[in-house]
């Protein structure tokens, strides 16, 4: 699934992947030479879920009512990062799973991203997705997701009914929450983002 640049009301530049991006990420399997073993898979596995809780409960703290939309949700996801932009260029790489709060299905998945534009700095975020309906969740896990361009959106704004309060609303029934560590971030970026099926995981 793409997401439309005109969906945000942000400025937009084309996010161009630049030769020598300066590069980190968070992956338990990063130090895993060729096909992991069933060892390192089942490890892997426990560490993406172990990351999905400590957002969640981290969210919950800074918003309480933010575990009552989720519990009632279709099914929400959970990524982590940590990227580096670089004089020029960066790029962002992490992993994570999504949960069908009905089947209790866990699908585990890899996020990418590459970001152009002059800065440096250090991201390190946690992404949380909801997902109010079954058809929106069905087409994050089966078709991925995809953010085209480079944008900062702050559009934080109150979902149907007043849930969702401090997500945004990115798609029709799908919402967005990122974590850094200074808390809930009034502005979410999502340049150039690709996020999709983990085949080592599942």
């Amino acid at each position: 699934m793409k997401i439309h640049p005109a969906m945000f009301a942000a400025a937009l530049c084309l996010a161009v992947p630049l030769a020598g991006a300066a590069e980190l990420s968070w992956d338990p399997l990063k130090d895993v030479e060729g096909a992991p073993h069933e060892s390192q898979v089942i490890q892997a596995r426990h560490q993406v879920r172990e990351m999905a809780q400590d957002a969640l409960a981290s969210l919950y703290e800074i918003l309480p009512g933010a575990q009552r939309d989720i519990e009632r949700a279709a099914g929400y996801a959970v990524f982590s990062t940590f990227g580096v932009k670089l004089f020029f260029a960066g790029g962002t790489t992490g992993k994570g799973m999504v949960v069908n709060k009905r089947t209790g299905r866990q699908t585990f998945m890899k996020m990418a991203q590459v970001q152009g534009g002059l800065g440096f700095g250090v991201d390190k975020n946690r992404l949380i997705f909801v997902f109010a309906n079954e058809q929106a969740l069905r087409n994050f896990i089966d078709q991925g997701w995809e953010f085209g361009a480079q944008a900062n959106v702050s559009a934080m704004a109150e979902g149907q009914g007043g849930m969702f309060t401090g997500a945004a609303a990115i798609a029709p029934g799908v919402y967005l929450y990122q974590l850094t560590d200074t808390g809930l971030s009034a502005t979410l970026t999502v340049s150039g983002t690709k996020f999709f099926k983990d085949g080592d995981l599942n």
